[in-house]
């Protein structure tokens, strides 16, 4: 499967920006996606994860209550929504996805042991 993240860009503290992972080149509704980062100098992080039916979804305490992660199956598109930027969400943001059971996404998250990755889209949010 083939990833594409857009959506990124330069947004003020207190921002929103919507992130886009656009799949191609397999059923994406065998697929759970999830979104990692990773700021110059620190480790990836497992942002949030959503489930192949859209049913599940995981949530790093760094972004919960911030932002809310969307699927639709129907355009082979998942989303990110993130509300309340802060500068430390600064950092270039990948898209992934493997086939996981619903019961797994944090672990999926938080492992990131995960197949297939897209290219980063860079988020840089400004104090």
């Amino acid at each position: 499967v083939q990833l594409q993240a857009s959506g990124g860009g330069l947004v003020q503290a207190g921002g929103s920006l919507r992130l886009s992972c656009a799949a191609s080149g397999a059923p994406f509704n065998y697929y759970a996606i999830g979104w990692f980062r990773q700021a110059p100098g620190k480790e990836r992080e497992g942002v949030s994860c959503i489930s192949n039916g859209g049913d599940k979804s995981y949530y790093a305490d760094s972004v919960k209550g911030r932002s809310t992660i969307s699927r639709d199956n129907a355009k082979n598109t998942v989303f990110l929504q993130m509300n309340s930027l802060k500068p430390e969400d600064t950092a270039v943001y990948y898209c992934a996805a493997d086939i996981y059971p619903d019961t797994a996404m944090a672990p999926m998250c938080r492992l990131g042991n995960i197949e297939y990755w897209g290219q980063g889209t860079q988020v840089t949010v400004s104090s």
